[in-house]
């Protein structure tokens, strides 16, 4: 497929269109951070910081073990608004900044899970 156009979105999405209408989304990578050396003895997830927000939040999280880490964003109605991580991770805090600034004002859901644990966090919205 030949390219005609690329249009960076924000800073974390990026689409590419080519012949025959092929369009394509891609997410960059979101900024997942480590933030301390010890190793937790649970699996976490904090509040997020600040909370309520406009339009950055921090969200952090603790991994005792080599595990595969998904963090997802869904609003009231459970669909999914955004996948913030969603990879394997060593021991340790790590942290992942969620920008919102193309979402309306109002209250969603952060949700930690991997195999053996989930746990979910309320996030406010305002604009």
């Amino acid at each position: 497929t030949d390219l005609n156009d690329i249009a960076l979105q924000n800073p974390n999405k990026l689409w590419v269109v080519g012949n025959h209408s092929t369009i394509m989304k891609y997410d960059m990578p979101i900024g997942i951070v480590k933030t301390g050396g010890n190793i937790p003895d649970r699996f976490n997830l904090f509040q997020n910081y600040p909370n309520p927000f406009n339009p950055e939040t921090k969200i952090k999280f603790q991994v005792p073990e080599l595990s595969n880490i998904k963090i997802i964003v869904f609003d009231l109605l459970g669909r999914e608004v955004e996948s913030l991580v969603n990879e394997k991770l060593t021991p340790g805090t790590y942290e992942v900044n969620w920008n919102a600034e193309e979402v309306p004002s109002g209250v969603y859901f952060c949700r930690m899970m991997t195999e053996n644990y989930s746990q979910t966090i309320k996030l406010a919205l305002i604009k």
